[in-house]
């Protein structure tokens, strides 16, 4: 009688599983240490609140972690996020119906994430100079369209989106798990995902071993424009304008969560979860900051420590294997 053999967890898998379990202690703890502080870190607005701010940032950071893990980097992701509020905007304002402006929205963000990798594969561009370079295109492009002004938005079926919730879950946070499943999905189980690791550890090896490095780059900057522009739709339904200036630092956000979250910023390392959970953690700092009239600049710093311990223990990592 052949006895039957328990599945055995790979180092690595053992690892990521840890460091989310880490995370979510952290998050956790985090919310009772502000709950103890406070009187209404537990209400339910302020739950609410929390829950929007750090939803956007999340979708940001899981666009972000696909670049990050090919080793890449997209500094373009808060301008993306500015430039197609105001396209939606501007598109509502002329009278499109919302699901046109939305699907002609996301095209955009879609071009702009070609672009970016026919920057890198044809051009020969490094990641930061493209992307830097579309950053700062972006802002003068929209501040061009709109003459420098912001784009009211007063169709109430768009805006009131982000206000309403379901299942007491507010709308912004459902975007999340939309975003969440299907990434995880892809990154975890599907060819695609295992070549966004494979390039990020070795490109010229992936190209030897078969893989389409190119397409593979293509995938990857692209999927981060369109979760960009999907943030920037949902940033004009939470605020109702459109103005190219918003969403500005918003990239450097979206990196200290996937970094957080344990992405490597060498690359090949990485998961769609830890982002999610960085991301959190990143408002629920922020928010019980301001619960406790903490002065903002000190949320800066907090934020440039744990970026700083967590790739410093990513690299005491690398070195031992």
């Amino acid at each position: 009688m052949s006895e039957t053999k328990e599945p055995v967890i790979s180092p690595k898998k053992r690892y990521n599983i840890l460091f989310g379990l880490t995370l979510f202690a952290l998050l956790l703890l985090l919310w009772l240490i502000l709950g103890l502080s406070t009187t209404t870190f537990w209400t339910a607005n302020n739950i609410a609140n929390l829950l929007r701010q750090g939803a956007m940032i999340a979708i940001l950071a899981v666009g972000q972690t696909f670049v990050i893990i090919t080793g890449g980097i997209d500094l373009s992701v808060g301008a993306i996020a500015g430039f197609t509020s105001t396209i939606v905007a501007l598109l509502l304002a002329n009278g499109f119906p919302i699901w046109a402006a939305i699907l002609i929205t996301l095209g955009i963000g879609l071009c702009i994430g070609l672009f970016h990798g026919f920057g890198i594969v044809k051009m020969g561009l490094p990641p930061f100079i493209i992307t830097l370079a579309t950053l700062t295109s972006l802002r003068g492009i929209g501040l061009l369209i709109t003459n420098g002004a912001t784009i009211s938005i007063n169709n109430d079926d768009f805006t009131n989106f982000s206000r309403n919730d379901f299942l007491g879950v507010p709308n912004l946070f459902w975007m999340v798990i939309l975003i969440g499943i299907p990434a995880y999905i892809l990154l975890q189980h599907t060819r695609w995902g295992r070549y966004l690791f494979s390039v990020g550890s070795n490109a010229e090896a992936s190209r030897l071993s078969g893989v389409n490095v190119n397409r593979t780059i293509y995938l990857a900057y692209t999927l981060s424009a369109l979760c960009a522009s999907f943030v920037g739709i949902l940033l004009a339904t939470r605020i109702g304008v459109g103005n190219p200036t918003q969403a500005e630092g918003w990239e450097l956000q979206a990196i200290a969560s996937s970094v957080i979250g344990g992405t490597s910023l060498f690359g090949a390392v990485g998961s769609v979860q830890g982002p999610l959970l960085g991301a959190f953690i990143l408002a629920t700092i922020n928010n019980g900051a301001n619960l406790l009239n903490v002065n903002s600049f000190w949320q800066r710093v907090i934020t440039g420590a744990l970026i700083i311990v967590i790739v410093y223990f990513d690299q005491l990592r690398r070195r031992r294997k």
